[in-house]
């Protein structure tokens, strides 16, 4: 990974386009998360929560597959196939909206930096 250490940061963005993605396409975020196969929906929900990762937090792509227990290829292949459905519209709309999301959401604190 270039010398850059995987952080806390990555992980919880990661998770939160994760959450994101699997309340826009009502799956299960642990359907996302599974380490094995899924079904076409919840394996594209996966490459979308990948794509909205690097993206919209600008992970590279190796800590991308490593927030997702995926390897760096197989997050390069989630982009260019989220990538490719973007010539869609309706669905490019739909996507922009979730990137808008994600960017502007509160950076992670602590949970006692939170609450004080």
């Amino acid at each position: 990974m270039c010398g850059q250490q995987f952080t806390e940061r990555d992980l919880a963005r990661a998770r939160l386009a994760r959450e994101t993605v699997a309340f826009a396409f009502n799956v299960p975020a642990e359907e996302i998360a599974a380490p094995t196969r899924r079904s076409s929906d919840v394996a594209f929900a996966r490459q979308v929560a990948m794509y909205l990762s690097h993206v919209a937090f600008e992970l590279n792509l190796a800590r991308v597959g490593q927030a997702f227990g995926r390897d760096r290829s197989t997050a390069s292949y989630a982009c260019q196939i989220v990538e490719d459905r973007r010539d869609d519209p309706d669905f490019d709309a739909w996507l922009d909206g979730l990137e808008e999301c994600l960017r502007t959401a509160p950076e992670p604190k602590a949970v006692g930096a939170a609450l004080r």
